[in-house]
C-alpha cells in the first residue's frame, strides 16, 4: 500500500522547470532513497510534499490526501527533518523537542530520554550555543521521539560524525520494524545502501532511474579479479568486458552483468585459481549515470 505517490509532477520558476514529470511512490513499512547532485531538485521535490511549495501540474497524495490542500492534516502523521536545522536561539534544546513532539500530538517520554541519551545531546543548552552538529541531533531526536506513519529525511547527517550517523541508522531500522515509511534524501551513497529498499535517481528535475538495488545493479558492472593457471587469452575480445588492466595479483576488468555467465565460462578453461567479485556499489552506478554530464550541479539545490 503506498503511503506517499508522486505522479507527473512538474514545477516552474518563471520559464525555468526545475520539476518535469517526477513519478515515484513510498510504500507501508518501507525505505525510498532519493538521490541526485546539487540542483537536480531532491528539496523542490519535498518542499512540494511538504505543501510548502505549489505544484505547477501533477498529483502528490499523501496518507491519499492531497500534499496542497490537505498539508495540516497530512502533518500531524509525518516527521521531516532538513539537512540545516535552524531553531529558536533562546529556547533549549530539550524545550525544542518537547515543542515538537507537541505539536506531532504524541509525549513518549522515555523514547525521548533515550534517543537523547543515544545521540549524546546535552538538552539543557540553549540552541544558540548548539554546532551544527548538534542542531541536527535535536531535530533527530524530535522527529524519532514523534510517533509519524512517514519520516522525510533531507540530507539528516549532514553535520554528524560517523558515530551518530550510526545511531542514526540503527533509528531508521528501528521505525521500519514498527511498520512506518522513510523518504531519506542523500548524498551518502554508502548510507542509502545500507538502509533503502528502493533508489529513485533525479537528475534535471526527471526521475532517471527507479527500482531495488539488485534492479538497478543489472544496470551496471562487477567488479572481478581472476588470477589462472595458465594466462588468459581471448578475454578483451568478449562483450561486456570493460577497463581490463594486469595488476601483480591478476587479471581486474568490469563486467556488465548479463555477460557474467559467458565470461566465467570462457575464463574457467585456463584453471582457476583465485577469483574475488565486488558488486557494483551505488557510488559506481551513481557516477556511471553522471559521467561526462556537464549538470552534476555545483551550488545550490534547486
Amino acid at each position: 500500500m503506498s503511503l506517499l505517490k508522486v505522479t507527473n509532477l512538474t514545477k516552474k520558476f518563471g520559464k525555468f522547470t526545475a520539476l518535469d514529470g517526477v513519478n515515484f511512490e513510498v510504500n507501508k513499512g518501507e525505505v525510498v532513497g532519493f538521490i541526485g547532485p546539487n540542483g537536480a531538485g531532491k528539496s523542490t521535490t519535498i518542499r512540494v510534499l511538504l505543501g510548502i511549495l505549489k505544484a505547477t501540474s501533477g498529483d502528490v497524495k499523501i496518507f491519499d490526501k492531497d500534499a496542497w490542500q490537505d498539508a495540516v492534516e497530512i502533518h500531524r502523521r509525518i516527521a521531516y527533518v532538513p539537512g540545516d536545522v535552524n531553531l529558536w536561539p533562546n529556547l533549549t534544546g530539550g524545550e525544542v523537542i518537547d515543542l515538537f513532539v507537541k505539536l506531532n500530538g504524541t509525549t513518549n517520554k522515555s523514547r525521548r530520554e533515550e534517543l537523547i541519551k543515544k545521540f549524546d545531546l546535552d538538552p539543557s543548552k540553549k540552541c544558540r550555543t548548539y554546532s551544527k552538529g548538534n542542531r541536527q541531533k535535536v531535530a533527530l531526536v524530535a522527529a524519532f521521539s514523534s510517533d509519524a506513519d512517514l519520516y522525510i529525511l533531507d540530507e539528516p547527517t549532514s553535520g554528524l560524525d560517523p558515530l551518530m550517523e550510526k545511531v542514526f541508522q540503527e533509528c531508521v531500522m528501528d521505525v521500519k520494524r514498527q511498520g512506518k515509511s522513510v523518504l531519506l534524501s542523500s548524498h551518502i551513497l554508502s548510507e542509502v545502501e545500507k538502509l533503502c529498499d528502493r533508489v529513485s535517481i533525479i537528475r534535471q528535475g526527471k526521475i532517471i532511474e527507479s527500482g531495488t538495488l539488485s534492479d538497478l545493479r543489472h544496470l551496471t558492472r562487477t567488479q572481478m579479479l581472476v588470477e589462472t593457471k595458465q594466462p588468459i587469452s581471448g578475454l578483451h575480445e568478449l562483450q561486456g568486458i570493460h577497463e581490463m588492466e594486469e595488476t601483480k595479483y591478476g587479471i581486474s576488468f568490469q563486467v556488465d552483468s548479463e555477460k557474467m555467465d559467458v565470461v566465467i565460462k570462457h575464463i574457467s578453461q585456463f584453471g582457476i585459481v583465485k577469483l574475488e567479485s565486488a558488486p557494483p556499489t551505488l557510488e559506481d552506478l551513481f557516477m556511471r549515470h553522471y559521467e561526462g554530464a556537464k549538470d552534476t550541479g555545483v551550488g545550490g539545490e534547486h
